[in-house]
């Protein structure tokens, strides 16, 4: 066997012992939280009764909903000098920025980096047996909460795209529980209430948690 051919081999290796590494990270059984399935899942879930409008839109002094921040461009010839949206634009406006309300999903406390809150939770079938939950980031909040449930399985990690720095961070879940009322589930719902811890590799005296209570439908294949 030649120089070259060594040095390859030895590429190769470390190639694939490092996307290995990578890979259990992902899935390492301390990351694995065991759910409790109940019968029926008590504590105050009424947040699901209130809501939002979408980021950006906002009430104007002229009592109009408007939009500022992210909004369709169009938008802005159809307000004058002092940000009342013209009556003959209205309806054009409105066609173009969602004033829809939003239900509250999930009601929750954290620390992590760059969190601010959040009130939105999504919950997607990606296969017969499993389900990607995840928080809705905004202005304020650049962190989210992902959890994948499988079967008996939970197994959470906080996803992080600072703006104070380039790179997705991720930090994964040392210990905790979640609960999952089964009617719900059985019902496409998820209704539940967690307590996750997560190892926080750049601050290690800092606890990072995140906690609460979700109510969400869950979005079918």
């Amino acid at each position: 066997m030649n120089k070259l051919t060594k040095h390859i081999l030895i590429l190769l290796i470390g190639f694939f012992s490092f996307g290995f590494t990578i890979y259990s990270g992902f899935n390492d059984k301390k990351s694995q939280i065991k759910i409790q399935w109940i019968d029926n899942l008590t504590g105050d879930f009424d947040f699901r009764t209130k809501w939002s409008y979408p980021e950006d839109v906002y009430r104007n002094k002229y009592g109009q909903l408007s939009c500022d921040g992210f909004c369709p461009k169009e938008t802005e010839s159809m307000k004058d000098s002092d940000g009342k949206i013209n009556p003959d634009s209205l309806i054009r406006f409105y066609r173009l920025v969602d004033t829809t309300h939003q239900f509250h999903s999930i009601s929750c406390e954290a620390w992590c980096y760059e969190w601010s809150g959040t009130y939105f939770i999504t919950a997607k079938q990606t296969n017969k047996n499993q389900i990607i939950c995840s928080t809705q980031t905004n202005a304020g909040t650049h962190c989210s909460l992902i959890f994948e449930i499988n079967y008996d399985t939970c197994i959470p990690r906080i996803e992080l795209n600072p703006i104070s720095a380039p790179g997705l961070k991720t930090y994964f879940c040392k210990g905790g529980f979640i609960k999952i009322d089964r009617d719900s589930w059985a019902k496409g719902i998820l209704k539940a209430e967690f307590n996750f811890d997560f190892n926080n590799k750049d601050e290690p005296d800092q606890k990072m948690f995140w906690k609460g209570k979700i109510y969400t439908m869950i979005e079918k294949l």
